[in-house]
């Protein structure tokens, strides 16, 4: 799916960016019609050199001689066509026509040059090679040759003893190249022989050599089989014809075959055998290269000998891939390819507009592509590519239109890069700082930063990310990158540039081998270090193999780094050898290259030459030089015999060459193979030491090739699942032939990761492999590719495969238990801190020391969304221990550490106060140990607090109530006491004043509790009310209410230890609220981990889930509290224009807003009611008077 994103992002790109403007097609307008050709004349003689061009007028067409631009006169005519008219050619020393010629056409889209033509003037030059006189015997073999220098090429003819040569006898042959053959040499054969060289300028004869013929007497002597005119190493041009000669001798007279090297079948349309034995071939092309053999043989025998020749055929350029027209925008990239094929190979140019193209920084040429960054309008032309070689030259156009937009945006900021592995690097990047909502597509460029004119590569990708990993990186190298942004009509510019280093990796091959043996019993190991690109890094060592073709056991030696040689001594004589070689980076071994054989001499008391100096050098993907040379001292050598095979295949037939002859081209090979080459020398005492060599030859180039150059990727990839941290990949790939190695690579990316380490590579020569290590419960992307031929395939389609979840790796974090009755304890927890994992329930284990000792835990269990529960029941005196584990569908966590919980004993009273007793303290424990304050120290503290300010804020309003008009002054007191012992306390109100209610602020509420020692006394407005006391519960986390209370006195009733004082006052209209200092003068600081309402705590579902055991106690009519809360916010929204009413507290900080009930008689207070110009104080107060 991501690979048809890309391309279809790029398709959508170029379509939207390049096809919608017509000047697109405007450039195919300007054409050549007509292009000058080659043309040979003789001096003097007129001639017309034709060159028509097409295009959108005016198309001016000009000349020009060996590049140079060529003025009109009475000399060099220009026609009205366009074509050049010479009317009567020059060929003297000092002014000649005779060079290459090429018309130039221009109009206002640009301009366009022509191909190559040659004009030659007909000559022929004296003699080369005259014939030399001949002496043979009668009814043997005589042969001349001549050889003439002509353009065009000269026509050879013989003359006998002045006369035209009479061809009429099947024993006299002439070969077009000038050779004389004459068969079964008769007497009168004898006499005077010349060879006559005609073109269309002149006429040339030969010296004359004398043919001798010696008679016979008695019968001939048996002779094996001699070739004495072998075929020659040829090079002709294409369409020519080619003659490959071999004249041979013996008694009886030898049978002559052709065979090609390579096994291929010779062409029977163009070849035919002329005379007795020689191979013609016409109109050659390059399907006729490669090795030809002769083979002569006696006829009902197998002696025979052999030669061979290499043919080489030159073939004039031709262009496989055509650069195609672009539109850009202005600061954007261009990119024309271009790729030719001939022999030898033709040289790429590219011109603009008729003129060779300047190469710059901005503007460059890798191999054969021209690469145009940060375009300017005047870049916008024809560019042309031209390839030539000494066969001719071929010429293909494109344009390239810039696009102007001032709205484009800014560059990509802030691009980094981060190495994944040996060959892929992450690249990301932030989005462009303005008009970042017009880009539809990023460009991203990069190239190896070591080096010159190394070739840029270019990625387009959608806008819809700033990232992209490029994975076609060498191992070991540095790369540059950057990225530009690209809208409709325009684009960025470049952003800044960033390098990175990819990492090592095992080499990519073994060293090319090379055997020779100084004797019989050592072999001479030697090779070439490896070049960087196949190395993959820095080498550390090598490590050679070696065993007998009929013993497995192997040997091996390692050899240090810098090694190029290794002598294996004290081997057997005449025996086979097979050799193999490792290299080594510090990332590991490369696999071992296929066995190499050599046979180690044979313990001989004749001297024989020693192992030839072999070189092989790649000319070509399908051609291989060979070169050697004798070592000095060493036994003269007769001749060569040299054979090849590729590896893996069997040993072709051996080349007898001469003895003169130290180089050889073979032929005829296959691109991207290796291939084994043997050759030794041959004397009269015997066959030379050999010397063995391996080497490949490398891709081509051509379009064709290029097509085989990507393998298929592996199809049909499958992902299992084996647990929850590993996965089994499987795939298929297509067949290729056995022998060949074969590897993968596999890439694993958690979906959405921008983490360099995350993604993963690994490397397998099987069809499967286990990736381990995974992160459970995640999501995860799978590609492979293969490697074949020193190729690489494109990726596979992605596979998506979410792992399993794993049971919890980690215990719950912050695990603390607090203590909120004396018999009861919370335990809460948050969830375990590993990513990714899935909770199902918890586990809470607890048990006194006691039952810890005899191995009894008691058990509760919740579920995954909840971080609370409680521990109801517990024994005073006792030491808790707690513990709790995660777990889900798969199995259990681990359990967290052991948390203590102390119970101090102490006095307790059995009434229904779950808060009301004498040593109890208030302790927290948690995971690490550590506690808290106490309560009893807290509650001293606020008690202290609560009553100075109370005395200070009562003094505040007595002084302003003594300024103001009062009908009585009965004084208000409010009885106020601690867990010590009683205190004095202040006069409450039998009635209620009206003109006394501003100077009562902050006035008690209605109802307020007497928290003095033990009275356990509830007081209200009306006059204090016994309590009925209740069995002490924590209801807090109850999710059902039993028994509700009878009377809303019961609902209304706050509940607090000894020792605390409650302040309620509700804020009217007109009062100014307390500074936010003031109150935590009153109430101390706040602590949110203990001040939590009970409705917050039920919406947050921290508690209020944790307990499914139903209640016995009495607990208050929600009712009430409903009419308390809807008595309250009604006199919120009395009036908008005031501030909102505030509600304060003196309470408990563990019990903060946590509500206790308690049921009471009905009782009332005597009360006045309050004139209606006085604001209300308390809303249920006023309706009671």
């Amino acid at each position: 799916m991501a690979n048809f994103k890309m391309k279809f992002c790029q398709r959508w790109l170029l379509f939207v960016l390049f096809l919608p403007l017509s000047n697109v097609f405007c450039f195919s307008e300007l054409s050549f019609i007509t292009e000058p050709s080659d043309v040979t004349l003789l001096p003097k003689d007129p001639t017309v050199l034709d060159c028509q061009a097409h295009g959108q007028p005016p198309v001016t067409i000009t000349w020009l001689k060996n590049g140079v631009k060529l003025a009109e006169s009475e000399h060099l005519q220009l026609l009205p066509n366009g074509s050049l008219y010479i009317p009567k050619t020059k060929h003297t020393k000092e002014d000649s026509d005779e060079g290459f010629y090429q018309c130039l056409s221009q109009n206002r889209y640009g301009a366009i040059l022509s191909q190559r033509s040659r004009l030659t003037i007909a000559t022929i030059s004296e003699f080369v090679l005259h014939p030399l006189p001949v002496v043979v015997s009668e009814g043997s073999v005589a042969r001349f040759s001549c050889s003439v220098t002509s353009s065009p090429p000269a026509t050879i003819t013989w003359e006998f003893n002045q006369s035209t040569l009479p061809l009429q006898t099947d024993r006299i042959t002439v070969l077009p190249n000038g050779v004389l053959q004459i068969h079964n040499v008769q007497l009168e054969d004898a006499g005077h022989y010349r060879c006559v060289a005609t073109n269309i300028g002149s006429r040339l004869k030969s010296n004359e050599a004398t043919l001798a013929v010696n008679r016979v007497a008695g019968p001939k002597p048996r002779q094996r089989p001699r070739i004495i005119a072998g075929p020659q190493n040829t090079t002709v041009s294409s369409h020519q014809t080619v003659v490959l000669e071999c004249v041979a001798t013996g008694n009886p007279s030898p049978i002559i075959s052709w065979s090609r090297a390579d096994s291929k079948p010779i062409d029977v349309y163009n070849a035919k055998v002329l005379g007795n034995g020689n191979l013609v071939i016409t109109d050659v092309s390059s399907k006729h290269s490669g090795v030809y053999l002769c083979r002569a043989t006696t006829p009902g025998t197998r002696n025979h000998t052999t030669a061979s020749a290499n043919l080489t055929v030159l073939v004039p350029p031709n262009i496989v891939e055509r650069p195609e027209s672009q539109t850009r925008p202005r600061a954007g990239t261009a990119r024309f390819m271009c790729q030719a094929e001939g022999v030898p190979p033709p040289r790429i140019r590219w011109l603009k507009n008729g003129e060779e193209v300047h190469l710059n920084g901005r503007v460059k040429m890798y191999n054969s592509k021209l690469v145009i960054t940060q375009i300017i309008p005047e870049d916008d032309a024809i560019y042309q590519c031209m390839a030539e070689n000494e066969q001719g030259s071929v010429l293909s156009l494109a344009r390239l239109i810039v696009v102007m937009s001032e709205d484009r945006p800014s560059a990509p900021r802030n691009i980094h890069a981060e190495t994944i592995s040996s060959s892929a690097i992450l690249l990301a990047w932030e989005r462009p700082l303005f008009n970042a909502d017009k880009v539809i597509a990023y460009s991203i460029h990069y190239m190896k930063a070591e080096g010159l004119n190394n070739e840029e590569y270019q990625v387009v990708i959608g806008n819809d990310t700033t990232s992209y990993i490029i994975d076609d990186l060498e191992p070991a190298r540095n790369y540059s990158f950057y990225v530009v942004a690209y809208m409709p009509m325009g684009a960025s510019r470049m952003s800044d540039q960033v390098s990175q280093h990819t990492l090592e990796d095992v080499p990519l091959r073994t060293p090319e081998l090379s055997l020779t043996s100084h004797s019989a019993t050592d072999i001479q190991v030697s090779w070439q270090p490896l070049p960087a690109k196949i190395s993959r890094g820095r080498l550390s060592a090598y490590r050679l193999s070696y065993r007998t073709a009929v013993d497995n056991t192997v040997i091996s030696v390692e050899i240090p780094h810098n090694g190029t040689e290794y002598l294996l001594e004290g081997l057997q004589p005449d025996t086979i050898y097979l050799l193999r070689m490792a290299a080594a980076t510090r990332v590991g071994w490369c696999e071992p290259s296929a066995w190499s054989s050599h046979r180690t001499p044979k313990i001989s008391s004749n001297k024989v030459p020693l192992a030839p100096i072999l070189q092989l050098e790649p000319l070509n993907c399908t051609s291989i030089m060979a070169r050697w040379q004798t070592i000095p001292d060493s036994v003269a050598a007769q001749g060569f015999r040299l054979c090849y095979h590729e590896e893996g295949q069997p040993e072709q037939p051996s080349i007898l060459l001469q003895t003169q002859t130290y180089t050889y081209t073979i032929s005829g090979l296959d691109p991207r193979r290796k291939y084994h080459v043997k050759i030794l020398a041959v004397s009269k005492v015997g066959d030379g030491y050999q010397t063995d060599q391996t080497i490949s030859t490398p891709g081509c180039v051509s379009a064709r090739d290029q097509l085989a150059a990507a393998p298929p990727p592996p199809h049909q990839v499958a992902v299992l699942s084996a647990n929850s941290s590993a996965v089994s990949l499987r795939w298929s790939h297509p067949a290729f032939p056995p022998g060949k190695a074969v590897s993968f690579t596999v890439r694993c990316t958690p979906v959405g990761t921008h983490n360099v380490s995350a993604i993963r590579y690994l490397q397998t020569t099987k069809q499967s492999v286990l990736v381990q290590n995974l992160v459970p419960n995640t999501r995860y992307e799978f590609v492979v590719r293969l490697h074949v031929d020193q190729m690489s395939s494109p990726w596979s389609t992605f596979v998506y495969h979410q792992t399993l979840p794993a049971a919890p790796r980690q215990p719950p974090a912050g695990v603390r238990v607090t203590l909120i009755e004396e018999d009861t304890a919370l335990v809460s927890w948050r969830e375990p801190t590993e990513p990714n994992v899935v909770v199902t329930h918890y586990t809470i284990l607890y048990t006194s020391q006691k039952a810890w000792m005899a191995g009894h835990w008691q058990k509760i269990q919740r579920e995954g969304s909840h971080t609370m529960a409680l521990l109801e029941k517990l024994e005073p005196g006792n030491v808790y221990l707690v513990k709790l584990c995660a777990s889900n569908r798969i199995g259990d966590g681990p359990f967290s550490d052991i948390v203590e919980l102390v119970l101090k004993r102490g006095h307790i009273h059995r009434s229904k106060n779950p808060r009301h007793s004498d040593y109890i303290p208030d302790r927290t424990a948690f995971s690490d140990g550590l506690y808290h304050i106490d309560q009893k120290s807290m509650t001293g503290i606020m008690v202290g607090v609560s009553i100075a300010l109370t005395c200070i804020a009562m003094c505040a309003l007595i002084l302003i109530s003594k300024g103001r008009p009062r009908k009585s002054s009965s004084p208000k007191v409010i009885a106020v006491g601690t867990s010590e012992g009683p205190q004095a306390g202040l006069a409450l109100p039998r009635e209620c004043h009206s003109e006394n209610v501003e100077a009562l602020i902050p006035m008690i509420n209605h109802r307020f509790i007497d928290p003095k020692d033990g009275s356990g006394i509830v007081i209200n407005s009306t006059g204090p009310v016994s309590s009925k006391i209740q069995n002490k519960r924590w209801l807090l986390f109850r999710r059902e209410i039993r028994n509700p209370p009878e009377n809303d006195a019961e609902a209304s009733a706050r509940l607090y230890e000894t020792g605390k004082t409650v302040l309620r006052y509700d804020e009217h209209l007109g009062s100014a609220p307390l500074s936010p200092s003031s109150r935590e003068i009153i109430y101390g600081p706040y602590h949110a981990e203990s001040s939590h309402t009970s409705e917050g705590s039920q919406e947050t579902g921290d508690s209020g889930h944790y307990s499914n055991e139903e209640s016995n106690e009495e607990v208050s009519n929600p009712s009430s509290t409903r009419s308390s809360t809807t008595e309250s916010l009604g006199s919120e929204k009395s009036t908008t224009a005031s501030k909102p009413k505030q509600l304060f507290k003196v309470e408990n900080d563990e019990l903060l807003s946590h509500t206790f009930h308690h049921s009471a008689p009905d009782a009332s207070w005597p009360c006045k009611t309050s004139k209606p110009s006085q604001p209300a104080l308390v809303p249920s107060q006023a309706a009671s008077c």
